[in-house]
């Protein structure tokens, strides 16, 4: 197909308000075409701020005009709903995580492999150039023999009527903040992680996780140490802690647009710290994804295995964590 890509909004969300839709009004290769919203209302004002004719969620999906959803609905709905555009033929743009559930995510990733659709997780952090640089200086022996991986990713308290809170629609800390730190371990030391322990902090009467501590270990015998919660200062950062340094780095999962990433080195007699350029990481995002949809090219089977191996942690998470009351 020829660009741009006409893209579908389903779910007026607040990350789809403030961070995903604006970026895609600087995007070339991405027009919003329409947006759907239960709520009629809602979705007549995402389309006068974001461009796009309001409608229904069964309309978008069977609307031929539409190339691509991007679907921002509650983490409970993501299976029904993805799997219905991909059935329709539309690629999807997901906000993460997939689903909850390895089994049901196994099902999508076979429904995009089966109709040769680009089917992503809109973790945006993964577009940040300074990941990049972080590997490569892990590659080239810079801190020495990696040993152990650490990464947190809390912040405040929410308020009361938040869905993050609500069960039903797919709540609680791990699948909201928790998946960073697993989908960076699995970035930096690749498939096959195991779960070699772990702990959820949660709310009896809600019924939902409030924190988490788990841990992993890679084929290769490296740890890998992640907190999260909703109960926290904020803090997203990352180590690697070698054989001869250790690399930090802070705003690893969410930094400003205009944010130049500081990455610390520190050695037994020796610190420096390297200066990186700023990135808008949900503008790369959403353009990684149009020109996966234009050009179809290698990656595709990459993510979807991403996607397989983050549901599998997830539930691996759940099944054996120590529960402890919030």
């Amino acid at each position: 197909m020829s660009g741009p890509v006409r893209l579908g909004v389903l779910g007026c969300s607040a990350i789809a308000r403030r961070r995903t839709l604006p970026a895609v009004a600087d995007i070339p290769e991405l027009t919003t075409a329409a947006v759907a919203s239960r709520d009629a209302a809602k979705a007549a004002e995402f389309a006068v701020a974001f461009g796009g004719t309001p409608t229904g969620y069964d309309e978008l999906i069977a609307d031929p005009e539409i190339d691509a959803i991007y679907l921002s609905l509650p983490t409970a709905l993501h299976h029904e709903w993805t799997a219905r555009a991909l059935r329709a033929g539309k690629h999807v743009l997901c906000e993460k995580p997939l689903t909850d559930d390895a089994a049901r995510t196994r099902e999508l990733t076979g429904l995009a492999r089966e109709k040769g659709l680009v089917l992503r997780e809109n973790f945006a952090f993964l577009h940040h150039p300074q990941h990049v640089r972080v590997a490569e200086l892990v590659a080239g022996g810079r801190i020495g023999a990696l040993r152990t991986f650490t990464a947190t990713f809390g912040i405040p308290p929410l308020p009361a009527a938040d869905i993050r809170y609500d069960r039903a629609l797919g709540g609680g800390s791990l699948l909201d903040v928790g998946v960073y730190p697993l989908r960076a371990a699995q970035l930096l030391l690749g498939p096959g992680l195991a779960v070699a322990g772990a702990t959820l902090r949660s709310d009896e009467e809600l019924g939902v996780d409030l924190a988490g501590h788990v841990l992993l270990v890679s084929p290769e015998g490296v740890f890998a140490d992640l907190e999260f919660g909703f109960q926290h200062t904020y803090r997203s950062r990352y180590g690697l802690w070698g054989s001869a340094a250790e690399l930090s780095l802070d705003r690893a999962f969410t930094p400003p647009a205009e944010h130049r990433p500081v990455l610390r080195i520190d050695e037994q007699d020796h610190a420096e710290e390297l200066t990186l350029g700023a990135s808008h990481q949900f503008r790369t995002s959403l353009a990684a994804f149009a020109g996966a949809v234009l050009d179809r090219g290698p990656d595709e089977p990459a993510w979807l295995d991403a996607a397989d191996e983050t549901a599998r942690l997830i539930t691996e998470v759940r099944e054996r964590a120590v529960r402890v009351r919030g």
